[in-house]
């Protein structure tokens, strides 16, 4: 069990501070950054009125959350946001998928890349309620319905940061942890293969729809 507790960090000394850069996660979002611009490069390679595979699945993806967006936001916004919003989708299934292939781990697995993503979801979204409200107007709204709300909404806000961040940290840490306890209990066989793919695949691909989903909402309503 003492991989839960091995963490390889790089230490850097600056300025009388020592900056902390979690080594693993790091690495693996690279690789998964790299295996999305394969992808990619295979997707746009031999496009033709008869796709490839590769072209059916990109479209496939690229049009259901083009759906998905225009359906929650308006035209215009859907046109900008889209293509963030496949983005997001498609790194967060990469990155939890990737636990699939031998010695490889979720960046997902540490709880600053979903809190990083969570953050920017939040400044998009409230970047785009000045700018759809004017400042005047998402200032007056957290003063809504009563005066003493306000702190409430605020801090509603802040906790959408939290609650999107902590439920996708949550989720896949806690299916490597089972995972992790009953390999370690039944010796690696029969059950954890099976609990690899249900975690890896399954509650992965479900956990970064939930997680892009939520994204599209908490810019919508910010613009409504």
């Amino acid at each position: 069990m003492e991989e839960l507790g091995r963490i390889h960090q790089l230490l850097i000394p600056f300025m009388g501070y020592t900056i902390t850069i979690n080594l693993e996660p790091v690495m693996m979002t690279w690789i998964v950054i790299c295996v999305l611009l394969i992808f990619g490069f295979l997707t746009i390679r031999k496009r033709g009125m008869l796709p490839g595979p590769f072209q059916v699945i990109g479209e496939f993806i690229v049009s259901a959350l083009y759906q998905l967006t225009e359906d929650a936001m308006d035209e215009e916004l859907a046109k900008k946001y889209s293509p963030l919003i496949c983005a997001l989708f498609m790194f967060l299934v990469f990155s939890n998928w990737i636990s699939l292939i031998p010695h490889m781990e979720e960046p997902t697995k540490d709880l600053n890349t979903p809190l990083s993503l969570g953050l920017m979801g939040f400044v998009l979204s409230h970047y785009e309620g000045i700018k759809a409200k004017g400042i005047k107007a998402y200032i007056q709204s957290y003063f809504e319905p009563m005066f003493f709300m306000m702190p409430l909404n605020l801090i509603g806000e802040l906790a959408k940061v939290v609650s999107i961040s902590f439920r996708l940290f949550g989720n896949i840490m806690g299916g490597s942890i089972i995972i992790m306890v009953i390999s370690y209990l039944s010796y690696s066989l029969i059950l954890p293969p099976f609990l690899n793919l249900f975690f890896g695949i399954f509650v992965g691909t479900i956990q970064a729809f939930v997680f892009t989903m939520l994204t599209i909402v908490y810019i919508s309503v910010q613009v409504k």
